[in-house]
């Protein structure tokens, strides 16, 4: 019983010393006795940080980060990964990393929480310190139960450490019973946990503010839409796309986020800074005050999630960067959802890509990368290509803002002012706190919640959100066959993509030093092919000329035309009232007798 414990703990540890991101190695699973771990607080902090080790997969960006009307895969049709993105979904292909680490947490929290109120032999700071540390878990079982529900609807729901069960077995649980949960062990850790600010700990870390972020996004969850069924006879009729049948307390769950986000907001340790420098900052291991909970990725155990890789510019294998492979990229359409001016475009859509020549190439439409976690703005290389050191944010300010914006239009069925002043500063931010260029804020319910769908859409593209916020909001299908048209008609040149560039020229430059100053290649445009004087007066300038819908990209060298295959086979197994939720694996079922019949009723 004592390994089976053991290696469902998978207990290690990472201290912080001189700096926030100087994390140690994990101890194996040989070093660690269970019977040990609580006999001072030392090894149970060491208990605790070996699980936020469980609180982030490479799935959360990936598999889950696409199919959106942000981003695409870019590997070929028959790979599971792309088949994942566009909805065609099986048991045999359906992503389990997730579900295996999130409940690995849940398990190390569970140990910690039976155990930790257990140690009476301890002094005053001690017990100061177990308190926090007991508040760590708590927050980490809920952020995790979160994850697989929003991916995988009503799933088990273990509270107590997996030795005191009486099997082994577990059955799916009704989700709002786990929100409830998720939301209560929330509220626990923020009485818990110091506020940021206090406690001295890194960024790494879940602090009391970090605590109330959760809770508003959990409660958010919890009063949004989910696909539902019945859980006695799980008969396909029965599949819908439904809030919970209690307005009461949807009502109350507004007002929870309402008032969470209110105290990160009143306690005024966080703030909005250059959009750009979130993200130098991320790459490069350093702390700002708009970045509230972060995955640390300093260790070699952690860099298997290949942040700045899979979800990165392209670098070629010989450019001074090495290489940097993306699997998948920024949708065409998403580059024109931005308006003129907005600082963010040119930071969350590389328009370039680094060559063998360690130039910066121009990209077309179809090869706009993800230039949030680019290797190029970081000071190193990092441990190898592959492993970059770069952090994975949970949860950020614009964030919060955001969530306090949305919650106040909910309860008072119409943007209040302090919903407008939250979305203001998101969108100031954005334009360089030029008022002119936001134009006007909607007044009404339903004109506020579309701009928030589409505000957090802009601010928060490819950070894991975009494809669980269009479910909660009931409107992952209507948006995603809006999007598909957009798509064709940007391939077609038309509707409101009529005027887009059809050609650019630009200068290419070098691309030979770390922390790289280039946010995006300048660029001039062309509505139709220039001349054949043009072109040889741009090639006398030094200018390239690009086609824009062409083949001729460093990476993902593939035409946008309607009839392309990659284009043709976006969404392609999307299903109104089947696809907002994923099939439990085979290996998922077969590992856990409990689940056994209790596959989702579609599938």
């Amino acid at each position: 019983m004592k390994k089976k414990l053991l290696y469902i703990m998978g207990l290690g540890f990472t201290l912080c010393t001189t700096s926030c991101k100087d994390w140690l190695e994990l101890p194996s699973e040989k070093d660690f006795d269970s019977s040990t771990i609580f006999e001072d607080p030392g090894k149970v902090e060491m208990a605790v940080l070996g699980a936020y080790t469980s609180t982030f997969n490479a799935e959360l960006f990936y598999q889950f980060g696409m199919g959106t009307d942000e981003c695409f895969s870019t590997e070929g049709e028959t790979n599971s990964k792309n088949q994942v993105s566009n909805y065609v979904y099986n048991p045999a292909i359906s992503p389990s990393g997730t579900y295996s680490a999130m409940y690995a947490g849940v398990e190390q929290a569970n140990v910690i929480i039976k155990n930790i109120p257990l140690m009476s032999d301890v002094d005053e700071s001690e017990k100061e310190k177990l308190n926090m540390l007991l508040g760590e878990a708590y927050a980490i079982r809920a952020m995790n139960m979160l994850n697989v529900v929003r991916y995988f609807g009503d799933v088990p729901y273990p509270r107590i450490p997996v030795v005191d069960m009486p099997g082994f077995s577990s059955s799916r649980v009704h989700r709002d019973t786990i929100f409830e949960g998720c939301i209560a062990d929330l509220q626990e850790a923020i009485v818990l946990l110091p506020w940021k600010g206090e406690s001295g700990l890194p960024v790494e870390r879940i602090s009391k503010n970090a605590a109330y972020g959760l809770l508003a996004r959990t409660a958010l969850y919890a009063a949004g839409y989910s696909l539902r069924w019945d859980l006695t006879s799980y008969a396909s009729s029965t599949v819908q796309l439904a809030r919970r049948n209690d307005s009461q307390r949807i009502a109350e769950l507004y007002a929870i986020a309402r008032d969470a986000c209110k105290a990160i907001v009143d306690r005024g340790e966080h703030a909005l800074i250059n959009y750009e420098t979130i993200f130098r900052d991320l790459v490069n291991g350093r702390y700002n005050k708009e970045s509230m909970f972060e995955y640390g990725q300093k260790s070699a155990d952690r860099n298997e999630a290949r942040l700045g890789y899979t979800n990165g510019i392209f670098a070629h294998t010989n450019s001074f960067y090495q290489k940097a492979q993306p699997a998948m990229a920024a949708l065409p359409t998403y580059y024109f959802e931005f308006e003129e001016g907005d600082s963010r475009r040119d930071v969350a859509i590389a328009n370039y890509s680094l060559n063998a020549d360690s130039v910066h190439q121009l990209n077309t439409y179809a090869s706009h990368t993800i230039g949030k976690f680019r290797v190029n703005w970081k000071a190193d290389l990092g441990v190898s290509a592959a492993q970059r050191d770069i952090n994975w944010i949970h949860l950020r300010y614009a964030d919060v803002l955001l969530m306090y914006a949305e919650a106040e239009n909910e309860l008072a069925n119409g943007p209040t002012p302090v919903a407008k002043e939250m979305l203001e500063m998101v969108r100031l931010r954005a334009f360089k706190e030029d008022r002119a260029k936001i134009g006007t804020t909607p007044t009404s319910y339903a004109a506020f919640r579309d701009a928030i769908m589409q505000e957090r859409k802009l601010e928060l593209g490819f950070e894991g959100w975009r494809r669980t916020d269009l479910i909660r909001w009931g409107v992952l299908f209507e948006k995603l066959t809006e999007t598909k048209q957009d798509l064709l008609d940007l391939a077609n040149h038309t509707g409101k993509y009529g005027h887009v560039d059809r050609f650019r020229a630009y200068k290419k430059t070098d691309a030979k030093v770390f922390n790289d100053p280039t946010v995006a290649l300048d660029f001039i445009s062309f509505k139709e092919e220039p001349s054949s004087a043009e072109r040889t007066q741009l090639e006398k300038e030094g200018y390239t000329l690009l086609d824009m819908y062409s083949a001729n990209a460093a990476f993902f060298a593939n035409a946008l035309k309607a009839d392309a295959t990659w284009v043709r086979n976006i969404y392609r197994g999307l299903e109104k009232n089947k696809v907002e939720l994923f099939p439990l694996s085979t290996a998922t079922i077969d590992a856990n007798p409990g689940l056994r019949g209790q596959q989702h009723p579609l599938y």
